[in-house]
């Protein structure tokens, strides 16, 4: 019961951060009604989604301070779990997303493990390799339609059962609840006994050994709390889209783009992941359309977009959330 309190309480935050949480929050509410056109709904169910990967890499990218670039192999075993139960056993999304999450949390116990004896850039090289070689053998094996990728079995609409809809709003609500369960477990995470050994093991790994923590096992538990959060955002991509295939769930294209909108908006911060994504995520999308389909203008937007993220980077270290932050204090 004190946890579920801790979750909802945001008194340490500023006036004007519970302001703009309370306002965002009445935007998102009431964001289908505003007669917003089927793109742009689906670019803010991409921004909800991110948000929740961000979220996840978070934990460990963040409060850990590792650099993990290996998490689409969790979002691709939380797709193709959702995915197969119902092709090959007509398994419902609500018993199919929990079993997702549970092979996401073994497998990543099971990676974490040894590839936490690795530290700084070898780590992130190996998450890098883990991922790729788990999408080489889906892309190879036939049992799970290899490259061709695998067509959800489409139910009369709407089914809650199986969560596919004809209209977008549904399933921009369905990724909203996820998205403020999330948040108001990352608003209890980060004041969790698991938080602070993650912060301190982020400053100084010597000094948090001496004080008994033991490092290892705390990088893999939030490891694993990482895994499970992009797993639940890989159950979704698979309702959602109806279709996955190896380069759709488990590029590295997307590990690096949670890792960047997570990191751009400030690791380590609770409003980070969010920020990089409402950044990052509407930036593409509109980027994209707008350029990339103009004659001769065709990488400009990819030029464009790389520009923006080096000249934050290079501002502020801590990202958008950094540089807001400067300005409040500058203020005060």
């Amino acid at each position: 019961m004190e946890k579920l309190k801790d979750a909802f309480d945001f008194r340490d935050f500023s006036r004007a951060e519970q302001i703009g949480l309370i306002i965002f929050s009445i935007f998102l509410f009431l964001f289908p009604w505003l007669g917003a056109g089927s793109f742009v709904k689906a670019v803010m169910i991409q921004f909800l989604l991110f948000s929740l990967f961000g979220m996840g890499w978070n934990t460990i990218g963040g409060y850990g301070g590792q650099v993990e670039l290996g998490k689409a192999q969790y979002v691709g075993i939380g797709a193709y779990t959702v995915a197969l139960t119902m092709v090959w056993w007509n398994i419902p999304f609500w018993v199919s997303m929990p079993m997702g999450i549970l092979l996401a949390v073994g497998y990543s116990f099971m990676i974490g493990y040894p590839l936490f004896r690795l530290k700084g850039h070898y780590f992130a090289i190996a998450t890098i390799c883990t991922s790729l070689v788990l999408q080489d053998i889906f892309a190879n094996w036939k049992l799970v339609g290899a490259a061709k990728g695998i067509e959800l079995p489409i139910h009369e609409h709407p089914d809650f059962l199986y969560m596919q809809f004809k209209s977008d709003t549904y399933y921009y609500y369905f990724i909203m609840v996820l998205f403020y369960v999330a948040l108001f477990y990352m608003n209890w995470f980060r004041r969790s006994k698991l938080g602070y050994q993650l912060r301190m093991i982020k400053d100084d790994e010597d000094a948090a050994e001496s004080l008994g923590i033991d490092i290892r096992w705390c990088k893999i538990k939030a490891y694993t709390i990482a895994s499970a959060f992009v797993a639940v955002g890989g159950g979704f991509m698979a309702v959602y889209n109806l279709y996955i295939d190896p380069a759709s769930v488990m590029d590295l294209d997307l590990s690096i783009k949670i890792a960047l909108m997570a990191m751009l908006g400030g690791a380590g911060s609770l409003w980070g992941p969010i920020i990089g994504a409402a950044f990052l995520v509407p930036l593409d999308r509109f980027l994209g359309s707008w350029l990339g389909g103009h004659k001769g203008l065709v990488g400009l937007d990819f030029m464009i977009y790389a520009m923006l993220i080096m000249v934050v980077s290079a501002y502020q270290p801590k990202g958008i959330w950094g540089i807001i932050e400067q300005f409040r204090r500058k203020g005060s």
